[in-house]
């Protein structure tokens, strides 16, 4: 299996984009999506309170699937249920339910509540990907385990650890997944298994879950994190079996698998990481260096082929040529954002003497100035600001047409407004 994690904790793509996606994704090597919903899935009644505004529709998620089975694409669908659950513990309603009251990052296992609630989103997300033959559970990072008071309780009581404390939860949450959905095979990540010691993981029957290395923690976009020799604490430890079973965790599958993350988000409440048109060529290079082991000028060429591109040097992270895939326009338009954008903007505010003689913040603050010396650099500012203006103007219109208001908007809050901003009150002064 050749996955792509769509992290949707973020820049969530409209389905019309992930319609251009897919037949590119398959062709660069993918047979598989890991989607990660987090507030885009339609959850409904009682956890209506966990939907992003702009969250896909039911007829969406049909789509989605129906547009990756069309291009042999298998969907997985990835629930969190122990830690990276801001999307919920944020709430008000579910606040009760985290292992330390003021951080919103993972779930108490001990409260009562907690894998009723975790049954309920599991069974949403189930019951709308019926086709698939697997669920990821998440399970990764659990920050601040066993310093809540319920933990500490637990672990005195039963001369337990934390690691013991995870299992235990993993186990009721697969024993929920393995009694309620025959057949359907679970995945997690295998973080928080590296630091279980290799006894307590032979000693536990966990039923049916595989174990996945994580793409490097943090990983970076694009990042590769292949399978072969990553966890070999967890391969040591063997492969215990339970009666009629079909694996056991942890049953790590050896070179059968790899990840490639097109992030969104860190987490919840981070910035934004690259949008994912950009990143396009970062995951292309991976999936076609996966599928054909190793980075050779083959299948360089075959990813300059599938891009439309030219040319490319790793090296220096860049691409030449126009681009033929979906997205290419916002990709150059970035390029130009990251390259040219501040470099100009402060060029012209702290570099034109005129400005920095006669038209200081002290000018400006108290609005007089000499119009001899305005002039001599107003017409230069002026056509700055109108070309960047434009170029802002032409790049929201194809980020509008991939992402939602919200995603856009912070885009350019985060990347445009910091620089855009200081020649705009510059020009506003000046008129």
């Amino acid at each position: 299996m050749r996955l792509v994690h769509l992290d949707l904790k973020g820049a969530a793509p409209r389905v019309s984009y992930l319609e251009q996606v897919f037949p590119l994704l398959s062709q660069l090597g993918a047979n598989g999506i890991l989607i990660e919903y987090e507030d885009m899935f339609p959850f409904q009644g009682e956890l209506e309170i966990l939907k992003s505004p702009y969250a896909y529709s039911e007829e969406d998620i049909e789509r989605i699937q129906q547009l990756a089975e069309l291009h042999k694409l298998e969907v997985v669908p990835l629930v969190q249920t122990f830690g990276h659950v801001e999307f919920i513990l944020k709430h008000e309603k579910y606040q009760h339910l985290r292992e330390v009251e003021r951080f919103p990052n993972s779930f108490n296992p001990h409260a009562p509540d907690t894998l009723a609630l975790l049954k309920s989103i599991l069974s949403q997300v189930i019951e709308k990907h019926r086709r698939s033959a697997w669920i990821h559970i998440g399970a990764d990072e659990v920050f601040h385990l066993g310093e809540g008071m319920d933990s500490k309780n637990w672990m005195s009581r039963n001369k337990g650890d934390t690691g013991a404390m995870y299992l235990k939860h993993i186990k009721e949450v697969l024993g929920f997944i393995a009694a309620q959905y025959l057949g359907l095979q679970a995945l997690m990540w295998d973080d928080m298994l590296r630091k279980i010691s290799v006894g307590a993981l032979r000693g536990e029957r966990m039923g049916t879950a595989a174990a996945a290395p994580k793409p490097g923690g943090s990983a970076a976009p694009g990042r590769v994190g292949a399978l072969a020799g990553a966890v070999p604490k967890v391969r040591g430890s063997g492969t215990p079996t339970l009666p009629g079973a079909r694996a056991a965790l942890p049953a790590v599958a050896q070179e059968a698998t790899a990840w490639l993350a097109p992030l969104c988000r860190y987490d919840h409440y981070s910035v934004l990481c690259e949008l994912l048109p950009v990143s396009i060529p970062s995951l292309a290079i991976c999936l076609q260096t996966l599928v054909n082991g190793g980075f050779t000028e083959e299948t360089k060429r075959k990813v300059l082929d599938a891009l439309g591109f030219q040319s490319m040097q790793l090296e220096q992270s860049t691409c030449e040529g126009r681009g033929a895939f979906p997205g290419a326009e916002i990709y150059h338009m970035v390029e130009q954002v990251n390259g040219h954008l501040k470099e100009s903007i402060l060029k012209v505010l702290e570099e034109e003497s005129a400005i920095k003689g006669w038209f200081s913040p002290y000018h400006r603050k108290r609005q007089f100035g000499n119009p001899r010396n305005m002039e001599s650099f107003g017409s230069k500012v002026l056509k700055l600001h109108d070309d960047w203006e434009s170029f802002v103007r032409d790049l929201r219109a194809h980020l509008e047409g991939v992402y939602f208001p919200d995603t856009v908007e912070e885009w350019m809050e985060e990347n445009i407004n910091p620089y855009l901003d200081q020649l705009r009150d510059l020009v506003r002064d000046y008129q």
